[in-house]
């Protein structure tokens, strides 16, 4: 069992940063792809970006080019840098681990990030 606690949501205006942590309890994060959703109201939960096992990444078109996943494993957490936010990129921030790269076994509660125009 994981469990998953993610921060650095907030309300930033258009054009600005944020940063997105994850941190996963557990001694086997190494082991996890871990990934990025998002979910506006009325909208369903997207796939925003990835990071396999061995690091290599993956990000919706939407986000590619501003946003950046990376990953710690030394201290259990993955992190989405966020860049160049548009009003579009606002809803409630989710990170998943699986234990393949197709899978979202674990789920943490979700962190909202708000832009401003």
């Amino acid at each position: 069992q994981v469990q998953l606690v993610e921060s650095g949501g907030g309300l930033v205006q258009a054009g600005g940063s944020l940063r997105l942590s994850c941190v996963a309890s557990g001694r086997t994060f190494s082991s996890y792809s871990m990934k990025w959703f998002r979910q506006a109201p009325g909208n369903q939960r997207e796939l925003v970006s990835g990071i396999r096992t061995g690091g290599s990444t993956y990000y919706a078109d939407a986000v590619k080019g501003r946003f950046i996943t990376s990953r710690d494993n030394a201290k259990n957490t993955v992190y989405l840098q966020m860049n160049s936010l548009k009003p579009e990129d606002t809803a409630v921030y989710y990170c998943a681990a699986g234990n393949y790269d197709y899978s979202s076994d674990y789920w943490g509660q979700g962190t909202q990030v708000t832009v401003s125009s």
